[in-house]
């Protein structure tokens, strides 16, 4: 089996895009500099590469959650996932994605035009979801956390500022949608996520992750649509019933 040290950079992001994410952190070039080892890379920089190439090999053995019933799970156990899964990727790959765009507007926006609509959707996206996020974390969440526990305890809750918890699912089930609806466009400006034939490693890869990032939305906002928002208003419902 080959080593860490024996494999170029540029091997391991064609091998899974998702590694670049970790190369970029540590301002390591996988584009034009890709065929130097981790272990070459790192001496350049003075970085540790023991610790590079363990974060390289958590992305690798990053399995598929699509086996796992989420619908079997506790409310707060659910809310607790999606914040520390889903809202955790949203806030790191924005990151990685906003200078790529950026990059890739400046080298190749002369050819390819595209790329600043598919820049000016995402960096919306990408301030509307910070936002959508913030508010699910400090008024929507808590809320549902305070309903599971109470279906423990059979404590008495305190009605919430905003009425119901119907109120805000229905404002987050909106903003999931123009979300999702931002994304529809994007796939179709990079015609389905697929790079030109005169695209670059960076190209290549930015592409890949605008790939993942939809996908990571569609289970993100399955989770919330589909599984916690309705689990949360029966359970309110429930309370309401034994007043």
């Amino acid at each position: 089996m080959e080593t860490l040290e024996k494999i170029t950079i540029g091997e391991y992001v064609a091998k899974d895009f998702r590694t670049a994410a970790v190369f970029s952190k540590y301002g390591i070039d996988f584009c034009c500099k890709g065929n130097r080892s981790i272990e070459e890379a790192c001496d350049k920089k003075n970085i540790d590469s023991t610790i590079l190439q363990q974060e390289v090999e958590t992305v690798l053995n990053t399995r598929d959650d699509s086996g796992i019933d989420f619908k079997s799970w506790p409310l707060d156990l659910l809310v607790d996932y999606i914040e520390k899964t889903h809202h955790r990727y949203v806030e790191e790959k924005t990151q990685i994605l906003l200078p790529f765009l950026d990059k890739l507007c400046k080298v190749h926006g002369a050819s390819h035009p595209e790329l600043f609509e598919i820049n000016e959707l995402f960096i919306g996206c990408a301030g509307e979801l910070a936002q959508h996020m913030k508010k699910e974390e400090l008024m929507l969440f808590p809320f549902i956390k305070k309903l599971a526990k109470a279906s423990l305890t059979n404590e008495v809750i305190a009605p919430p500022h905003f009425g119901t918890v119907k109120n805000p699912i229905a404002m987050m089930m909106q903003e999931h949608e123009a979300e999702g609806d931002r994304f529809v466009k994007i796939a179709e400006l990079t015609n389905n996520y697929t790079p030109p034939a005169d695209g670059c490693s960076t190209y290549r890869v930015t592409f890949a992750m605008l790939s993942d990032f939809e996908q990571d939305l569609h289970k993100h906002i399955h989770l919330e649509n589909n599984i916690l928002f309705p689990a949360a208003a029966i359970l309110e419902q429930k309370f309401a019933d034994q007043k």
